[in-house]
């Protein structure tokens, strides 16, 4: 969808792959295959393979997990269980302690709370990712939205995320405020107007909103352009206007509770450079942050 070209130039990092001939523990370098002038090749120096934990946003379910695939098969780093959940979410769990090695939030607002929380580490954060704010329909649906304000007139229940904790949500409010529609420009701070009030269906997740529409519970909902990308059954109904909302950002950061930190920065840094990275980050409808 998008032509990746990385803005970051070519970074080099460095790997290792544990090798036993016998004794446990005994280990030996091994340099990952070549993968010619494929920008942000990684390679990770490590004595023992290591495995990372990432919290990311919900709207990353699809295009991480490739990534990062690619990016074990190149390094041997491997991943835990990553979590995908609303971003507000994935805050919440680091301050009741989860241990967390990278965080991916879906807007620069719920990076800065983990940020003044001291969750993360500031020197490493990244602008990793933008994205747009749609609204859907069923594929094959006749629901007509040629702007925000049609959803006032759509004759059946409208899929939003629950500003409290999902980034699109938030998005979808201040959109819907910049037509009368909501009465915060925040997008967490006001309520819905009488006109949509008894039609918004609150979705705990973004994805969670996509599947409204999918199943035909609500004829419409506010998701990211990505997500067309990633759940069937859905189709774009109408693109917002950039200057409706806050720019939608997906910042990246180390985890102050990372034992990784080095690991983890690499990881990050890989994800915004490595040109095999960037295509898989493209087919799911992403575009590099400048």
């Amino acid at each position: 969808m998008f032509d990746m070209v990385s803005r970051r130039g070519f970074v080099s990092l460095s790997a290792v792959a544990a090798a036993g001939l016998g004794l446990a523990g005994c280990s030996g370098n091994k340099e990952p295959e070549s993968t010619g002038s494929d920008a942000g090749s990684a390679k990770i120096s490590s004595k023992k393979a290591v495995e990372l934990q990432v919290f990311a946003a919900n709207s990353l379910e699809k295009a991480l997990p490739e990534v990062q695939k690619l990016y074990t098969d190149q390094t041997g780093t491997a991943f835990a269980d990553t979590q995908f959940k609303a971003s507000g979410d994935l805050v919440e769990q680091m301050r009741a302690g989860a241990t967390v090695d990278v965080l991916i939030t879906a807007s620069k607002g719920t990076m800065d709370d983990a940020e003044a929380a001291e969750l993360v580490d500031t020197d490493t954060r990244e602008d990793m990712f933008v994205n747009d704010l749609v609204i859907i329909r069923a594929e094959g649906s006749d629901t007509k939205v040629e702007a925000i304000a049609d959803v006032a007139n759509l004759d059946g229940k409208i899929a939003i995320g629950d500003a409290k904790t999902v980034p699109a949500g938030k998005y979808a409010n201040q959109a819907l405020a910049s037509v009368g529609l909501y009465t915060g420009t925040e997008g967490d701070d006001g309520g819905y107007a009488p006109e949509i009030a008894d039609k918004v269906a609150l979705a705990d997740k973004v994805g969670t909103a996509a599947s409204y529409v999918s199943t035909g519970d609500c004829v419409a909902g506010f998701v990211y352009s990505s997500d067309i990308f990633r759940y069937d059954g859905i189709e774009e109904a109408f693109v917002c206007p950039e200057d409706s909302h806050k720019p939608i950002v997906y910042p990246g950061a180390v985890a102050e509770s990372s034992e990784h930190a080095d690991e983890a920065k690499a990881f990050i840094d890989f994800c915004l450079t490595n040109k095999k990275a960037q295509k898989i980050w493209a087919k799911y409808g992403f575009e590099l942050s400048a």
